[in-house]
C-alpha cells in the first residue's frame, strides 16, 4: 500500500539547496521499496513510504529508523561505502532542509555513488569475473561471516521452516505461476527440510546461525577497489537474515548457477570452505541453493504485474526459477575423481572444469594436495614453503588429509576430487579405497604432457599455490611412477579439449546440467532489496 508522495523530497534532494556540491540531473533507480538518486558522487537511497506485509515503511520515523539500521549493518561490509542518515524536515517558512529543526517529513540514507558497471551481476552477465575473483569474493564472505553475531539457540529447522512458510505464502498471493509446478516446490522444499532438520538444528547450536547479510546476490556484490563489497543487506526482517551461514553462501551460489556460470560458482564454494572448514553442512548446500530460487521465483512472479513490456519476460523468469528449485532438489550420484600427474600437467585445470558436472549442486568438493599441505603448514595457499615440508611424512599427511577430506564429501552424498601428484602406487590405492569404503564410483585419471611443456607451464605460473619447480618436475619424472592402472589423458591440447575428455572418461559420473535459458537481468538496476 502506498502511503503518501515523495516527489516533493525527490525533487528537493536533486536541487541544490540539498547537497549543493553535486546538484544537476539525477539519474533515478527504483524498487518496489526504495528509490536511488545517483547525483555526482553520492548515492541517495530514499525509503517508499509503503505498508507491506513484511514492511511497514509509512510514517517518516519508521523510514529514518530503518535508514538508521541499514546504515549500521551495511558498515559491517562495506564502511566506505555508507557515509551518514539525513533527517529531511519541514521548517517555519515550509521549506524542506537537510537535519533542521523543523518537524520530520523523511529521511535519506547517503552513499559513496560507485561504477554500477562493477556490480557482479553486471560482471557475470559479461563474462568478466574469474576464479581469482571468487577466491576474493570466498574471503570476503568468510571474513564477514566470521565476525557475525552469533544467534542463541537451536532451531535451525524451524527457521528454514519460517522461510519456506513465507515462501508458500508469496507462492499463494500470485497467481502467475502454475499451481501443480508450485505445489511440486513446496513439497519438495518440504521434504528436504523433514530430512535435514537434525543436521539443521545441530548447526544452529554450533554456532553456525548468525546475523548475516540476508540478500547475498550477484546485483549486492561490487568491485571497489578492487576487492568484492558486499552491500545492501536484508535489514528490515532481524529473523530472516539471522540464519545459517551456509544459507547466506546460498544466494550468491545460485545466482551464479542460474546464469549458468556453474565453474565459478563451484569455485567459490571451494575456496569458502577452504577459508572456513565448515564441511559438516556440505549436504544442506542443494537445498539451500533450491529454497534461494524459490523465494526469487515468487519475487520475480509479483513484480510482473500489469502490461509492462517486462512483465512477460518476468514471468519466464519466474518460471525458470520454479525449474531451477526442483532441479537442484533431485538426487545426483556422488562420485570420487581422482586427477593425477606430474606438476605443470593441468590437473588443477581440468579439476575446475569437471568438478561442477559432478554429483549435486554446486559441483563436487575438491580436495587439492597443493592448497592442503599449505593449511597443514598454516600458510596461505600463495606462501611458498621450504624444502622440508616436503618430506616423505609431509607428503604422507598431506596425502591422508586429501582422502580424509574426500570421505567426507562422500559421506554426505556430495561428490569428490583428489587433486594430485599420485605418482606412487600407494596413494592411488588408498584414494582408490575411499571410493571403495564409501559405496561409490571411481574414476582416476593420468595427465601425461612432455618434460618441456611441464616445465613451462610451472615457469609462467603466479600466485599458484603449487611449490613445483623444473628440478621438482625431474624428479618426479626420474621416479617413473605414472599411473598405467588410470585412464591416460594427452593433456597437449588446450584446457576445454582436454576437460572435455576427462568428462567422457568419467562416464557415467557426470550430471547433465539442466538447460533452461537463463534471462539477462534488467538494465538500470541497482539493487532488488525486495529478495529474502
Amino acid at each position: 500500500m502506498q502511503a503518501c508522495n515523495q516527489n516533493e523530497t525527490i525533487c528537493f534532494l536533486g536541487s541544490p539547496r540539498a547537497f549543493g556540491d553535486c546538484a544537476g540531473r539525477a539519474r533515478t533507480v527504483s524498487t518496489h521499496i526504495s528509490v536511488v538518486l545517483l547525483l555526482g558522487s553520492r548515492a541517495l537511497k530514499l525509503k517508499r513510504p509503503v505498508a507491506l506485509p513484511y514492511l511497514d515503511l509509512s510514517t517518516p520515523e519508521r523510514r529514518l529508523a530503518m535508514c538508521e539500521r541499514e546504515l549500521m549493518l551495511n558498515r559491517r561490509t562495506a564502511p566506505e561505502l555508507y557515509r551518514a542518515v539525513h533527517r529531511i524536515t519541514r521548517e517555519g517558512d515550509g521549506s524542506l532542509t537537510l537535519n533542521g529543526q523543523g518537524k520530520l517529513v523523511d529521511a535519506v540514507l547517503e552513499m559513496k555513488r560507485f561504477d554500477d558497471s562493477l556490480l557482479f551481476d553486471r560482471l557475470a552477465q559479461e563474462r568478466q569475473l574469474t576464479s581469482s575473483d571468487m577466491a576474493a569474493l570466498a574471503t570476503s564472505i568468510a571474513e564477514f561471516h566470521r565476525s557475525a553475531a552469533i544467534a542463541e539457540g537451536g532451531d535451525g529447522a524451524a527457521r528454514m521452516g519460517r522461510v519456506l512458510s513465507v515462501n508458500e505464502r508469496a507462492f499463494a498471493a500470485t497467481s502467475l505461476l502454475a499451481p501443480a509446478e508450485v505445489a511440486q516446490v513446496n513439497a519438495a522444499c518440504r521434504t528436504a527440510l523433514t530430512r535435514h532438520a537434525g543436521l539443521l538444528d545441530q548447526r544452529a547450536r554450533d554456532g553456525k546461525v548468525r546475523r548475516c547479510h540476508g540478500d547475498l546476490h550477484l546485483r549486492n556484490i561490487c568491485m571497489v577497489d578492487g576487492k568484492p563489497l558486499l552491500f545492501d543487506c536484508l535489514e528490515f526482517d532481524e529473523d530472516l537474515a539471522t540464519t545459517d551461514v551456509l544459507y547466506d553462501l546460498a544466494f550468491v551460489l545460485m545466482d551464479l548457477w542460474y546464469r549458468r556460470r556453474e565453474t565459478l560458482a563451484n569455485a567459490l564454494f571451494n575456496r569458502y570452505l577452504d577459508a572456513t572448514g565448515d564441511e559438516a553442512g556440505l549436504r544442506l548446500l542443494p537445498f539451500f541453493m533450491a529454497v534461494r530460487a524459490a523465494v526469487r521465483a515468487h519475487v520475480t512472479a509479483a513484480s510482473a504485474t500489469g502490461n509492462e513490456p517486462s512483465s512477460a519476460w518476468k514471468l519466464a523468469e519466474a518460471q525458470a526459477y520454479l525449474e531451477l528449485c526442483l532441479t537442484l532438489l533431485e538426487r545426483r550420484p556422488p562420485i570420487l575423481v581422482a586427477i593425477g600427474g606430474y606438476s605443470g600437467s593441468g590437473k588443477s585445470t581440468v579439476a575446475a572444469a569437471v568438478a561442477p558436472k559432478l554429483g549435486p549442486a554446486p559441483g563436487a568438493r575438491i580436495a587439492a594436495s597443493d592448497r592442503l599441505r599449505k593449511r597443514l603448514f598454516g600458510v596461505s595457499p600463495e606462501t611458498r614453503l621450504p624444502e622440508a615440508a616436503y618430506s616423505e611424512e609431509a607428503s604422507a599427511r598431506t596425502y591422508q588429509a586429501m582422502a580424509e577430506a574426500a570421505a567426507n564429501a562422500l559421506s554426505q552424498d556430495h561428490a569428490a576430487i583428489a587433486d594430485a601428484v599420485f605418482d606412487r602406487r600407494i596413494e592411488r590405492d588408498r584414494i582408490c579405497e575411499v571410493a571403495r569404503h564409501a559405496g561409490v564410483p571411481f574414476r582416476g585419471l593420468w595427465l601425461d604432457a612432455p618434460e618441456e611443456m611441464l616445465i613451462r607451464r610451472v615457469a609462467e605460473r603466479l600466485g599458484d599455490p603449487s611449490d613445483a619447480t623444473s628440478e621438482v618436475i625431474r624428479a618426479q619424472l626420474a621416479r617413473k611412477g605414472a599411473a598405467t592402472d588410470w585412464t591416460r589423458l594427452a593433456a597437449q591440447a588446450d584446457g576445454r579439449t582436454v576437460a572435455d575428455a576427462a568428462i567422457a572418461a568419467i562416464g557415467a559420473g557426470t550430471t547433465v546440467q539442466a538447460a533452461w535459458p537463463a534471462p539477462a537481468p534488467a538494465s538500470g538496476t541497482l539493487s532488488s532489496s525486495a529478495i529474502l
